[in-house]
């Protein structure tokens, strides 16, 4: 992250297989996202322009482990989608290679997933993830061997392609887990709602009562009752 020129140079050279960069590097790097969205959400909550969501405890799991399956994923796919591309811009079609350029690329952006515990910062992630985008294009060169003036397009193809598959995997992902995250979530998501003059809606811990106030102080309670197993 702060050598990168050099430390490419160095990667190039290297000859670890995928698995091996796999299980030692990203698996705990990726960690770190999803574990302090998790704490985040969980501890702060999630908030903006007067709205406000606390996950329950099951919520928040399942949205952690679900994030960290795909972002472990995430790395294969990139890296297909790198190597599939690298020959077409004057560069090798070496996967373990391609394998290693994303996630050595992908560091900075698993880092930054530490301001996860302060979702109020998650803005500051995105300049990670940014970083991540200068590290894939200066490692490209020197590990895929992808001719110098062809780079910045590789790399704005790759992100494009990359960013597609993602898409539809994540579609496939959540219609595959929604319905048992639902099932585990439990009953104490919490949401709040500020509307300024226009009063504000809450519910209640136990998510089976919404309390709407109005301007002058007036209160709605609406129950949900919840039928008998």
């Amino acid at each position: 992250m702060t050598a990168p020129a050099a430390e490419w140079q160095t990667i190039a050279g290297e000859s670890d297989s995928p698995r091996e960069v796999f299980l030692r590097y990203v698996v705990p790097l990726a960690a770190i996202g999803p574990v302090a969205a998790f704490i985040g959400g969980q501890v702060f909550g999630y908030g903006a322009l007067g709205f406000t969501y606390r996950p329950s405890l099951m919520t928040g799991i399942a949205t952690m482990v679900t994030g960290y399956v795909m972002a472990l994923a995430g790395v294969w796919l990139v890296a297909f989608v790198a190597n599939f591309l690298s020959p077409k811009f004057g560069g090798k079609d070496d996967y373990p290679a391609a394998f290693r350029l994303v996630a050595y690329a992908m560091t900075a952006n698993m880092v930054g997933g530490i301001v996860g515990l302060v979702p109020a910062l998650g803005i500051i992630g995105l300049l990670f993830a940014i970083y991540s985008l200068y590290l894939f294009y200066k490692g490209a060169v020197p590990v895929m061997g992808v001719a110098t003036d062809k780079v910045p397009v590789y790399t704005l193809v790759t992100v494009i392609a990359a960013f597609i598959i993602m898409l539809i995997a994540g579609a496939i992902s959540t219609a595959i887990t929604a319905p048992s995250m639902i099932a585990a979530a439990d009953a104490q998501d919490r949401m709040s709602m500020d509307m300024g003059g226009l009063g504000s809606m809450h519910t209640s811990a136990d998510g089976t009562t919404m309390t709407i106030t109005g301007p002058d102080g007036e209160k709605v309670n609406i129950q949900v009752e919840k039928p008998n197993d």
